[in-house]
């Protein structure tokens, strides 16, 4: 379990230091893309806790992660859109669609508190990766100044949603769940 979640949070830092390597840095389509696929992982897996758990906290969780994803895609796609910018799929996107395709597929194969700890377990990688992603390799090399700001403006709601996650990965260990 814990090695599906690192292989996926593993992919967005690698792969971004990749690209980084071979482009100093991604172009402005590239982040576009990346913040979709990292939105879309986490908004499947939200999708999928929500029907599986039966604890009312992750259950929540999961809402809260679909609610809020969904709504940093809206406003990414939005942005591409009025910018008339194309995401491009990269070494990044195809990473974390692969991983969350892998951490689903674990996912599915766990029930009851296996699965609700899987997923916080995850939760709480995936969003430590994405933070740094995004300090490290998104934010500073978005060129596009409201690109940036939407990435400035969002990373407190990942910030929120670790801490969200990290006590309910305290809770569900403390409980023996």
């Amino acid at each position: 379990m814990k090695f599906i979640s690192a292989v996926l949070c593993g992919a967005l830092a690698l792969a971004s230091a990749t690209v980084r390597a071979q482009n100093a840095g991604p172009t402005d389509p590239q982040i576009a893309a990346i913040v979709v696929t990292a939105n879309q992982v986490d908004i499947d897996a939200g999708r999928l806790a929500e029907s599986r758990t039966k604890s009312k906290d992750v259950k929540a969780f999961a809402q809260l992660m679909i609610a809020d994803h969904s709504g940093v895609n809206k406003a990414a796609v939005d942005l591409v859109h009025k910018l008339g910018v194309t995401p491009e799929d990269n070494a990044t996107s195809q990473s974390l669609k692969q991983g969350g395709d892998a951490n689903l597929t674990n996912l599915r194969t766990l029930k009851g508190a296996q699965f609700d700890r899987a997923y916080i377990d995850h939760e709480v990688t995936y969003h430590e990766n994405v933070l740094q992603a995004l300090d490290k390799t998104l934010i500073p090399d978005a060129q596009n100044a409201e690109l940036k700001a939407l990435l400035v403006k969002v990373r407190p709601a990942f910030v929120a949603h670790l801490e969200h996650a990290k006590a309910l990965q305290a809770s569900l260990e403390k409980s023996g769940a």
